[in-house]
Formats: structure tokens, sequence, C-alpha cells
């Protein structure tokens, strides 16, 4: 095989393992390539299933060689940092921007050309398992078992140590390698060949496996959950700068059962655990009304003693919590544990769970390597006007809340895309998440005439994100006529989206601003309303309309004086007219079509005609857009010192008395 074929090689077998959650998890992992005088291996913190050829790092192994025949200090971290040196100087000419992989000295021990490095819960099971020693040697009788260790350069001896053994007894080397409370390395001169490697060792240990990881939908509690979220959000970080997941399933929920059950969780299987869980997970037992208290007094006593906070809490009865800055860092401590729970489970057919050693986990706690991998593994966010504002806009499917949901999140918000059109929800989070990163949206339906479904929706968002700041009421519907035409059941429809579902929607909302407030004193959160310039000024043939947008001024005020003490913000916005939105544009239903029909406008005679005569009334001479809508709403929500203010953004068409 020619150069470039195994170069190629090496990249498809890295994003094909990279890409398989039963492989790989968090951009774990690692994958080498080498010739006689060059390895070629993955960068720290690159994750594997995007990996391309710029993404390995060139190694001279005559350099690396180097590292075996020096001496180094007595002193752990001394040590450490005079590795890493000799390591990064191992770099070719032009790789000075890259970091190799923490197991860098032991692929370049193995002789073949292809190593595969991943961590999966099936092989984990027995690696961290009491028997798993004992199994390994029977089931992979040719593989070499490499007792629990620091990793980095310790490791890398052990092994070498190891190898030689082997080799000195079976004249060759070993093709798979079990590390203790750490993974797998199968090495190949082809990639094909370790393909065959990896299905052999998956089908053999799934043999054995007597009771497999369970993901059912279970009972849990809700309400108790949709209250602890927020609470622990602030816990995490006072500033509101933190997502909390909330997850519960069957095995969640069982190993949460009570302390015994929870007991093989308690501590860390692997370094991956600790890099981004912590070493250590929070028990909180369920005691009803006094589980907030109880869970804010463990939270406190657990920070105290270890120096930080807990990433990931359980509660009995109520499932597993995840805390980060970021949804990123949330989502991935929260699949990082999952991971935890799968060895947990696949360990009870192997003896049962064997955790690291106090002494690893402390290393590996400290360890700098390690703690340069999570960061840039995890980072990206910069700081933006709504960083980390957890926010939920109304009827954001399409028009003028499609847009202002995009202007949030482009200004560093997450939102829930809040419909009743359940398919244009979805295709718009999905599209904001392709543009600005997963997990910057997420579709939830909503009827915001219905009380339980404006409940449901507040609660999904709390359980996805962790709570709640930003609240946009913009869902609302037009039906224009005379006071001949218009009939009873119409102006009650509009009366009832635009004017009762404001109430309805800031019942809910406050709820966990409230919790957070309790919190965080200094905490201030925003409720929204996207009103008009027909709440400021009555609107010809449009009473329905006009009136339930007056009297949502009015609840803002009154909100504004009810919830302030709360440190809750209740403004209003009165666009103008949105001429290019479905509201107006859309063909069967739209403003346009509906004014001309009503005879709206004097003297028009179509479509075009009432658009000319709505452009020709703004002095500025255009219909409002979404991201004028939007500047409004950062000022409001960056400003600590307005409430109850309806402001108008209409091109000077509507101005204040």
């Amino acid at each position: 095989m020619s150069f470039e074929k195994d170069i190629n090689a090496l990249v498809a077998m890295s994003n094909k393992y990279g890409a398989d959650e039963e492989f790989v998890l968090a951009g774990g992992g690692n994958t080498s390539y080498k010739t006689a005088d060059t390895l070629y291996i993955k960068g720290s913190g690159t994750s594997l299933a995007t990996i391309t050829v710029d993404g390995f790092v060139k190694i001279d192994r005559a350099e690396l060689e180097k590292i075996w025949g020096a001496k180094f200090s007595d002193v752990e971290a001394e040590r450490e940092a005079q590795v890493l040196s000799m390591m990064m100087n191992s770099r070719k000419k032009g790789e000075e921007g890259k970091r190799p992989s923490v197991e860098t000295l032991l692929h370049d021990l193995l002789p073949q050309k292809f190593v595969l490095h991943v961590h999966p819960a099936l092989v984990n099971g027995i690696t961290c398992s009491v028997d798993g020693e004992r199994i390994a040697a029977e089931l992979f009788p040719d593989a070499v078992w490499v007792p629990s260790t620091k990793p980095g350069y310790i490791l890398a001896a052990l092994c070498r140590e190891k190898l030689g053994e082997y080799e000195r007894s079976h004249g060759k080397i070993p093709q798979i390698i079990f590390l203790e409370n750490h993974g797998i390395f199968i090495s190949a001169d082809t990639t094909e060949e370790i393909d065959v490697i990896a299905k052999e060792v998956f089908d053999t240990i799934k043999k054995k496996v007597a009771i497999f990881p369970c993901k059912e939908k279970v009972d849990f509690d809700e309400a108790l959950a949709e209250t602890l979220a927020p609470e622990i959000r602030m816990l995490y970080s006072a500033e509101g700068k933190a997502v909390v997941k909330h997850t519960a399933y069957h095995d969640i929920i069982a190993f949460a059962r009570d302390r015994e059950a929870f007991s093989p969780l308690a501590d860390s299987f692997s370094p991956d655990h600790i890099v981004y869980c912590k070493a250590h997970p929070l028990y909180v037992e369920n005691k009803g009304d006094e589980t907030p208290a109880e869970l804010e007094k463990a939270f406190r006593s657990y920070t105290e003693k270890n120096g930080f906070k807990p990433k990931i809490i359980f509660v009995q009865g109520v499932g597993m919590f995840a805390c980060g800055g970021t949804k990123k860092e949330a989502e991935t401590a929260s699949v990082v544990f999952e991971d935890a729970i799968k060895i947990a489970t696949y360990a009870m057919s192997f003896g049962g769970a064997k955790h690291m050693s106090e002494e690893l986990t402390a290393f590996i706690s400290n360890w700098e390597v390690e703690s340069y991998r999570a960061k840039v593994a995890l980072s990206g966010a910069t700081e933006k006007r709504l960083a980390g504002k957890i926010s939920i806009v109304t009827g954001s499917a399409q028009g003028f809340g499609a847009g202002i949901a995009e202007a949030m999140i482009r200004e560093g918000a997450y939102v829930a895309i809040a419909d009743m059109n359940v398919e244009g929800a979805e295709n718009m989070a999905k599209s904001l998440c392709e543009k600005y990163g997963k997990g910057v949206a997420f579709p939830v339906y909503v009827n915001v005439t219905d009380e339980n479904s404006v409940r449901g929706m507040i609660r999904k968002t709390v359980l996805e994100y962790g709570g709640l700041d930003i609240f946009v009421n913009n869902a609302g519907i037009v039906r224009a006529g005379s006071l001949e035409e218009m009939t009873k059941q119409n102006f009650e429809l509009v009366t009832s989206i635009d004017y009762t579902a404001f109430f309805v929607c800031t019942k809910y909302a406050v709820v966990p601003m409230k919790i957070q407030r309790k919190y965080a004193p200094d905490y201030m959160a925003d409720i929204i309303g996207i009103n008009s310039k027909s709440g400021l000024e009555g609107s010809n043939k449009n009473f329905a309309y006009a009136g339930a947008k007056f009297g949502g001024i009015g609840l803002t005020q009154s909100f504004a004086l009810e919830l302030a003490p709360y440190g809750i913000k209740c403004n209003s916005i009165c666009p103008g007219n949105y001429l290019d939105g479905p509201l107006w544009s859309d063909p069967v239903r739209g403003l346009f079509v509906q004014y001309l029909n009503a005879g709206k406008v004097p003297g028009a005679k179509t479509v075009a005609d009432v658009r000319r005569y709505y452009e020709s009334k703004v002095p500025l001479g255009r219909g409002c857009l979404p991201e004028d809508i939007a500047k409004a709403l950062f000022y409001i929500v960056e400003q600590k010192y307005e409430t109850g203010q309806a402001v108008p953004v209409t091109g000077g068409q509507t101005m204040l008395n």
C-alpha cells in the first residue's frame, strides 16, 4: 500500500470509529500510523469523528525514542513536565501548533503500522471489573493485560515492560492490549485487520454478558425534577452562566434507587469520567418537599470538601442532572457519565465494578495533560450579548418569531422553538443547530391557549437546559374585519391567543425564574411581549387585534409591578408591520389579502396596492424586520433598570406621546 493510501486509510478508520458511540465518546480515543521514521498521531483534543490529515501530528520517532534513555526528576509534576517537553520537541518542523496525544509513547512502541485506541463501554465492562484480568485471559489468550496505573509516561513504561515480557515468551508483539480501568489498544498492518479484530473482541465479550444496559422510559418525579434543575443551575453558577441537562431512564432510576444501588457509580472507572464529570458524582436522597433544601446542603458540602462543584448529580426517584458552563459541556458530561452507567451494568457480568484507586484518581484530577485535552475538546464558546441565556420564543417556527430566535442564538442564547406547528418547529430547530452548533435550539410543541400545554413547554425547556432566563411571548394571530363582519368566534380566538395566552405563559414562565432568584439574589430575568404598534393606537377594522394588544400592555405594566421584587423585568416591544413575513404576505390568509377584501385601504385594487399604502405610512419607508426587533430585545435584556415599558420599533410611524 502506498503512503497516500495508508494516510487516507488512517483518516477513514479514525472517522469510522470516532462516529460510533459504542467506541468513542466526547472526542476521546486516538489513532496512529507509522513509517520507519515518522509517527502520525492524533492531536490532543481533536475529534476522531471529524479528523482530517491535518489533525495528525508528525512525530520524529528517533527523537521520541530518546525519552526512554533520559533521566527524569523523582518529583511527579516535574517528571511529567520534562516528558511532555521532550515529546513536544519530537514534533517535526511545521507541527509546532499541534499537541500530540497523551498516549504517543505507547503508540510508538507497537511495531504494527496502524493503531486504534478506544474506550468502549462493553470492553471496559471487563477492564473495570473485579474478575476482568482472569476473564480477559480466558477469552483472549493472545492479548496482554496491563494493570491500572498513571497515564502518560508511567503507563507507557509499564506497557513497554509487559510487551517485552510477552515478546520474550511468545516471540512476537501482541495485537491486543487491555488497559485496566482505561480501554483497549488494537494494532495491525492494515485497517481492515483492525476492523476484524475489533469485531471479534466485541462479539466474544457480548456472548459472556448476562445483563445489558437498558434505556427504556420509566416514571420519575417530573415536578421535582423541574424544581431542582433551576436550583442546581444557580448553585453551579450564580450568574446563570450554566446549563443543566436532566436525564431519566430505566438504568438511571435503578442506580438512583438508594445509596447501596448507587455505590457502583460512586467512584470513577476511567480517566474520561474524571476529565469530563469530575472524580465523584453527588447523590441526594429524595425527601419530598425537603429535597431542595437537602440538595443545597449536599451541594455546598460537596463543593467545600472537594474544592470544586459537582458536575453529575443523582437524585433518588428523579434522575441524573449534568452541569456545565455551556450546553456542549453539560451534554458531554451527561454522555460520558451514561458511559459509566453502561460500564457498571456490564461489570455485573464479570464480578462487579472495580474503580480506579484514590491515588490514581487524584493524579488524573490534577494532570495538566488531561486538563488540556478537555479544554480543547470543549472549546469554542465566545462571550456574546446573550451568552448562556436560556430562552423560549413562542410562535417561532416562522415569521417574526423565527427571526427573533435566530438573532438571539447568534448572540449566544439557547432557544426553545415553541410552536403548534410541530414539523415547522422541528425543521427550524434543526436548521439553527446545523448553522450555529448542536444544542443551541430544540423544538417543543405548545398551544398557548392551553394551560397544560404551556406548563409542558416550560417543563421540557427546564429539563433540557436547566432553567429559563428570557421568555418571549411572540405567538399571535390577526383576524381583521368591521363590526358587521367580525364574528364573536373570531373575536374570542384573537383575544385568547393575543391577550389571554400572555397571562397563561407568564404565569408558568416565572416559576423557574423565581427559583433561580432564590439561589442567586442578584440574578435577573426577562418576560418580553412582542406586542404591536396597534397596542399604542387604535387600528381601523382591526379592533380585535388592537384591543388584545392594548390589553397586553396593561398586562406588561401590571406584571412588571408584581415581578420586580423577584428580579424579573417585564417589557413589551411594539413593532411596526413585518410586511415580508407570512402574517402579511401569506397569499391566502395574509393581512394584505384580508385588508384588500375588507376594503380597509380605499381605492386598493391589488395586494401590491395595499403594500404600497402601508409602506407610505412609515417615515423610514419600509416594513419592520426581525433584526429591528432583536436590537430592541437586546437592549431590554442588557439594561437592568427598566421594566413595564412598551418600546416602539415602528420606523417613526407611531411615536410615544
